[in-house]
């Protein structure tokens, strides 16, 4: 005959060692994150031992959230200095996660308890499973010159600043070589293309002249599938050296049938770079 009782100290580690009806039931979710930072203080996006980055600061603040380790997958991993507008990420919570909170609340929690150049604009709930890297159909890119013959006060963290007038005709047509699905190897940082697939499919570059705080600026809008490590970034340092007359538009051409790092432009500066947006 059992003679144990609910007080008895076995009993009551017995009973609460017992998993619970409602655990059991428990179900899992998967949040996205629309992130917008400024680069400036950070290591890049991904996560580093000792640096500071976006992914680690973020995972930090889900930790304190959430009292337990998530792990987050992001649309894009920018470099150390790139800024983005509309970053997103993805992270699987279950019901006991989320239990009592709001998606608004949850927002309000992770900017209190984040970096302050990272600024959460929006929690969404996804279906289950959902990836903010792999279910991504499309990223955007714009890229900030400032032309002025001055250099920039206000812009200066944001743009490059390239005196002395480009040639805008002449970028746009070395931009149309680079349209459509290629090999890109001379357009991405040599050690990062090792034993990888460096085929990518550019959709669109198009240039805007625009004006900021009174500051002249032309940004260069890069729209592609997915892009590689400093893609961009050298997409726009050659560009660059095509709108100055120092090289011609078809030898953009050239450059990209190279598939040599080394046959193409100078990598433009990290703080001119924004990841404007995911298409999904």
């Amino acid at each position: 005959m059992n003679t144990e009782t609910m007080t008895s100290p076995i009993a009551r580690e017995r009973h609460a060692a017992a998993p619970d009806v409602a655990e059991r039931a428990v179900r899992d979710h998967t949040l996205a994150l629309t992130l917008s930072y400024n680069g400036s203080p950070f290591s890049g996006f991904a996560r580093q031992p000792g640096q500071t980055t976006v992914q680690g600061d973020l995972e930090d603040a889900l930790r304190l959230l959430f009292r337990r380790d998530v792990e987050t997958t992001c649309a894009g991993r920018t470099d150390a200095g790139v800024h983005a507008l509309g970053q997103v990420v993805s992270f699987d919570v279950n019901d006991l996660d989320i239990a009592g909170r709001s998606l608004p609340s949850l927002r309000r929690s992770l900017n209190a308890l984040t970096h302050d150049a990272i600024t959460v604009r929006e929690v969404e709930p996804k279906k289950l499973g959902f990836s903010a890297r792999f279910d991504a159909q499309a990223r955007e890119y714009h890229y900030h010159l400032c032309v002025d013959s001055t250099s920039p006060i206000f812009m200066k963290d944001f743009s490059w600043f390239v005196p002395g007038g480009l040639d805008l005709t002449a970028m746009e047509a070395g931009a149309q070589h680079l349209l459509g699905e290629h090999d890109f190897k001379s357009f991405c940082m040599a050690a990062s293309a090792e034993g990888k697939p460096t085929h990518r499919n550019v959709r669109e570059i198009s240039f805007h002249p625009e004006t900021v705080m009174g500051e002249n600026l032309m940004s260069i809008k890069v729209v592609g599938n997915a892009f590689l490590h400093s893609m961009v970034r050298t997409i726009v340092g050659t560009l660059v050296m095509v709108g100055k007359g120092q090289r011609d538009a078809d030898w953009v051409g050239e450059v990209l049938a190279a598939c040599d790092r080394r046959a193409a432009g100078e990598n433009a500066p990290a703080q001119g770079l924004v990841f404007w947006r995911v298409i999904y």
